[in-house]
């Protein structure tokens, strides 16, 4: 969240977990080895005993009119209206030894050996500059048509993101190797000029590609011993629990405090049985200076915990058990010295995990990093070096135990250009380094996406008409891939194995765009049936179908065609409810400055640093620090200071990515985690009943406060901090919030 409360709740699952294996050659095509294979599949390695049969003639594998040409491959309409017709022209093999202004023949075609090519300078038998077989004759230049861009990309890419924006610029990448298929450019602010980055979360389905990129160095460990420094609790400290007892007190204390309610009568126990173990202890007369320091250090804060039940006020600081520092011989697993990387592969290294270390202006929202400073994480990440000053890092799932490691950063991924401006096109190429799909969206694969969102956000995940409809979309894809091969075995035969895994990648993908229109038509037609519409067709003719993402502060989502298409409905059924966010006090202009509420990951990159949201630490940990959280709450007409307020919550409740309990959870999503899930919904009609005061809704990333998704009234403590925040919206010439002028939205409780 922005400030003095909860902040981060979300989840992988709320992502769709259909995958399509659709890896991608590295980055300078025909010009670099190609990746080491992990496993080569059956008919790969009958290729390369050569018993599979070679391509039919030119004329028989798919061959356009036009002599020379590529092959075309056509599939149906994949828009809204399932209208248009996208065709997908199969990419022309190069080779390293391919020459300059020559255009080289189509996959599957035979390429004559060179005693039977045209002599250099010999003229072409034909006007257009091609031989007797329709190639390009040897010497002859033919000029290369403009390729038509029949789909264009959802979100183009820029050349150079705009600096010190904390948000970053938001791109969708085709495929499904990302969350949400989702990927941001972040350039900051730096002496050295401007440091882009990309930033996604990969899924874990998508793992496996990626590591297979990689030749890791430090995955063999030894065993070394160290003297080092560490904080412990004291044995007494330990023996009478003080720290425990202190701890569910503050904790108490705290949930009072945040959500306005008067004190219980278990806090005040609380507060009382914790005061009486620490006085019993201070009482003793052995006490050594260190253990006489841990009960002062307890006593301090329960006199704090005491003055705030008697009195009420801000939330208390962060609190942490009283520890000394020790040095002691550790036993420590290291990484053994590296070997070579694996030829085909990225040398990679393992080590602690670690964040973006940037800092924020706080006047100008402006986010700058000098390239090197990162905070430590509690897992396991890996430093991938992708040549000529470029890098990524990338935290696995599978080295970082969801029980012991923070889960919220497993699958995220960063890849790092040098310093200056003008890479975010290579950056989401450089993508197909680590074997990840490296095209922008398209509308079809849009759909694709908006569709599968759709599944998991209403739970129509569960019937055996949806499970059927994603294994025959999966069923398409390896019938493609199947009749690719066979178009193009001739090429394929004789191949050596890292030649062989690289061209084979390159089919892959090659199907999967190709066979793409008609897996959305397959899954509208299940998704349809599965939500009461009796078509595809109608589904996607419905007033709520809309797959093209919204853009909201620095981030893209999808919307839900169960919300849109029934406003009216989700309007009732939240009447006289609200959606709130708490702010602490003097914390306002702090969130404002960035235009976003944004959740504990998110801000750790932005630069705005922890200690903002109360459990920022616990969240990492059950999953929760993903997302921003908000309440369901009886709309307050003269609510206190220091509160976001959405009086319409079908604005928020149109997204596809929240996830909900009843009850606070940290935004558990972690079975591992130690926080309980059950309870969780996605439904909005539950939603709207919630009746506990410490509800919890958590939306992915963030929430856009300057546009679509901004705030009907923003609560100010203060009549100073209204003026203030006022001052601020007509600065940066923002006069109106969603429609209603800013000095209505802006209000103050004092």
């Amino acid at each position: 969240m922005g400030t003095n409360s909860k902040s981060s709740h979300a989840s992988y699952a709320v992502s769709p977990t259909v995958t399509t294996d659709s890896p991608s050659a590295p980055v300078g095509l025909g010009t670099e080895s190609p990746p080491e294979p992990a496993v080569l599949t059956e008919w790969e390695t009958e290729l390369l005993q050569g018993t599979v049969s070679e391509a039919e003639s030119p004329a028989e594998v798919g061959i356009s009119e036009e002599e020379g040409a590529p092959p075309v491959l056509a599939g149906d309409a994949v828009g809204a209206g399932g209208d248009e017709t996208y065709e997908v022209v199969a990419e022309p093999a190069h080779s390293a030894e391919d020459g300059a202004g020559v255009e080289q023949p189509s996959e599957g075609l035979e390429v004559p050996a060179p005693d039977q090519q045209a002599v250099e300078g010999n003229q072409p038998e034909n006007e257009d500059g091609t031989d007797a077989s329709g190639l390009p004759a040897e010497g002859f230049e033919v000029e290369e048509p403009e390729e038509e861009e029949t789909d264009p990309p959802l979100t183009p890419v820029p050349d150079e993101p705009p600096v010190g924006v904390a948000t970053g610029t938001p791109v969708l990448v085709g495929g499904e190797d990302f969350i949400d298929s989702q990927a941001t450019l972040v350039a900051y602010a730096s002496a050295d000029g401007p440091r882009e980055v990309l930033m996604a979360h990969v899924t874990e389905e998508a793992e496996g590609k990626l590591l297979e990129a990689l030749s890791v160095s430090g995955t063999k460990m030894v065993d070394v011993q160290v003297e080092e420094e560490v904080k412990e609790r004291l044995a007494l400290d330990k023996e009478k629990q003080l720290g425990e007892l202190v701890t569910k007190a503050t904790t108490s204390v705290q949930h009072k405090l945040k959500d306005n309610l008067p004190m219980s009568e278990a806090s005040i126990q609380k507060h009382q049985q914790a005061l009486d173990a620490v006085n019993s202890v201070l009482s003793s007369t052995d006490l050594d200076d260190a253990e006489k320091e841990m009960a002062q250090h307890y006593l301090d804060q329960l006199n704090l915990v005491g003055e705030k039940i008697n009195n009420g006020g801000e939330l208390m600081p962060h609190f942490e058990q009283f520890g000394h520092m020790v040095t002691k011989t550790v036993t420590k697993q290291i990484p053994a010295p590296a070997d070579a990387p694996e030829p085909g592969t990225l040398a990679a290294q393992l080590r602690d995990a670690s964040r973006i270390k940037a800092t924020l202006d706080a006047q100008t929202g402006e986010s700058s990093w000098d390239g090197t400073s990162r905070s430590k994480a509690n897992g396991k990440e890996y430093a991938v070096d992708l040549g000529d000053g470029w890098s990524a890092v990338y935290r696995p799932y599978a080295a970082n135990d969801p029980s012991k490691t923070e889960f919220s950063m497993r699958g995220q991924l960063e890849v790092h250009a040098p310093a200056g401006a003008g890479h975010g096109k290579e950056l989401v190429d450089r993508l197909e380094q680590l074997h990840l799909v490296n095209q922008p969206m398209t509308a079809a694969e849009g759909e694709w996406t908006y569709l599968a969102n759709n599944v998991a956000a209403q739970g129509l995940d569960k019937g055996a008409g949806m499970k059927a409809a994603f294994a025959e979309a999966k069923g398409l894809e390896d019938l493609q891939v199947q009749e690719l091969v066979h178009q193009q075995a001739s090429t394929l035969i004789g191949l050596d194995e890292d030649a062989l895994h690289y061209r084979v990648k390159r089919i892959q993908l090659e199907a999967a765009k190709t066979v793409l229109p008609k897996k959305v038509a397959v899954l509208r037609e299940a998704v349809a049936k599965a939500s009461g519409f009796d078509s595809g067709d109608a589904l996607a003719a419905s007033s709520g179908y809309d797959p093209t993402p919204a853009a909201v502060g620095g981030w893209l989502t999808w919307s839900r065609f169960d919300v849109t298409g029934k406003a009216a409905e989700v309007s009732k059924a939240f009447s006289g409810k609200s959606l709130t966010h708490g702010i602490g006090g003097g914390e306002m202009m702090k969130v404002f400055a960035t235009g976003v509420l944004a959740s504990t990951e998110k801000r750790a990159v932005m630069g705005i640093g922890g200690g903002v949201g109360m459990s920022e630490a616990a969240d990492k940990y059950s999953g929760g620090a993903n997302s921003v959280f908000l309440r369901v709450k009886n709309t307050p007409s003269h609510p206190k200071g220091g509160l976001l307020v959405w009086d319409d919550p079908s604005v928020l409740m149109r997204r596809s990515d929240y996830y909900a309990y009843d009850g606070d959870h940290f935004g558990a999503i972690n079975p591992a985690g130690g926080k309980s899930m059950h309870g969780m919904t996605r439904d909005p009609m539950k939603i709207a009943t919630f009746s506990q005061s410490n509800n919890e809704i958590m939306f992915r990333d963030g929430i856009d406060l300057l546009g679509a998704e901004a705030p009907s009234r923003i609560e100010c403590t203060y009549a100073h901090e209204r003026t203030e925040l006022l001052e601020f919206f007509k600065k940066r010439g923002i006069t109106h919030l969603r429609g209603k002028a800013v000095e209505d939205v802006v209000q103050s409780a004092h």
